[in-house]
């Protein structure tokens, strides 16, 4: 597979003229993403309808925004900031780890050392949300403390990522559809974005228990065998972690005090490598993140229901047909914590 380069979009003037009237600023980040300056996410007054419409605007064309911050940020105006965004309130499925500010629900405090947060979450691939229907629309990562020698987020655009798919493969994931291993919810490996209209392609790493196909020309539908799974799954992982090189991925690392929201629809991510090494090898890490109700379904279609029974009988006889919280092992030995 050879991916063509980047088909990322350069912020829209208008919607920078726009954050800039309201006294801040956006910029583009190299090669993906844009940073925000200016905007004090700490204010009780929420900035006006037309500032937050560009910003997410632009989340959407670009994936993920940063904002930076002066000073530590408390938990309350985290999560007040990030319910501008999507579905604008709180969508919390979580567990709570003792170590959370205040036991607050909408926290889901993440770490390299189980006594200060969760370890291990999130090494491959993967949106947020996915045994949701509405799946959540937006996410916030607020770096708490940052790892002496690094530990970040690999984001990747899933829309640049289809750009760059062989047509073959353009045409063959149209007609494919998830099942969350977890709910059993159905998702379409390729999708619409609501906001900025490009094709995407949209699968979970951790917790895909099957994947039903549209076949071709005829109104019927099948599994995909163990052997199809497993290059869905490593050609998925191989164009995502393509963008790395060809301008639609990047390592994230981040800095002191930082936020990050990301649209959920519109960029996969993974943690880094580096963030699940020991706090002896690594350094300290520790993070929150926050989740966003989504706005509408993310809809399979061709007449297939959202949700079907992943835990009860294969429906369609033959193929994978895996229920539990964790999904099909496409590679041997790798982790999948979720």
């Amino acid at each position: 597979m050879k991916p063509r380069q980047s088909t990322l979009p350069p912020l829209d003037p208008s919607r920078v003229a726009t954050v800039e009237a309201f006294g801040g600023t956006i910029t583009p980040l190299d090669p993906l993403g844009a940073q925000v300056q200016g905007i004090d996410l700490s204010s009780r007054d929420t900035p006006p309808p037309e500032v937050l419409e560009a910003l997410e605007r632009e989340m959407a064309n670009r994936g993920f925004l940063v904002f930076k911050n002066e000073k530590p940020l408390d938990a309350d105006d985290f999560l007040r900031a990030s319910c501008w965004w999507g579905g604008r309130e709180l969508h919390s499925t979580h567990g709570v780890h003792p170590a959370t500010p205040g036991g607050n629900q909408h926290i889901f405090r993440l770490s390299n050392d189980q006594r200060h947060g969760i370890p291990g979450v999130g090494p491959q691939w993967h949106n947020d949300g996915s045994f949701n229907a509405d799946t959540f629309s937006h996410s916030g990562y607020h770096i708490i403390r940052p790892a002496e020698k690094g530990g970040g987020t690999y984001f990747a655009h899933q829309g640049a990522a289809h750009d760059a798919l062989p047509e073959d493969l353009k045409e063959y994931w149209s007609r494919l559809s998830s099942v969350n291993s977890a709910s059993g919810v159905v998702h379409p490996v390729v999708h619409e974005h609501p906001i900025s209209k490009r094709k995407c392609i949209w699968l979970h790493l951790g917790m895909t228990g099957a994947v039903i196909e549209k076949l071709p020309d005829e109104d019927a539908f099948r599994l995909l065998k163990a052997d199809e799974m497993k290059r869905l799954c490593h050609e998925y992982n191989d164009i995502l972690n393509a963008g790395l090189e060809n301008g639609y991925a990047t390592a994230y690392e981040y800095q002191e005090n930082d936020c990050v929201f990301i649209d959920n629809l519109a960029v996969a991510h993974r943690a880094a490598p580096e963030a699940h090494l020991p706090v002896e090898e690594q350094g300290l890490r520790i993070m929150h993140r926050s989740t966003v109700r989504g706005v509408q379904d993310l809809a399979p279609g061709f007449g297939l229901p959202q949700h079907v029974d992943i835990q009860g009988p294969n429906p369609l006889g033959e193929g994978v047909w895996k229920g539990g919280g964790i999904g099909f092992r496409w590679e041997d030995g790798i982790p999948m914590q979720n």
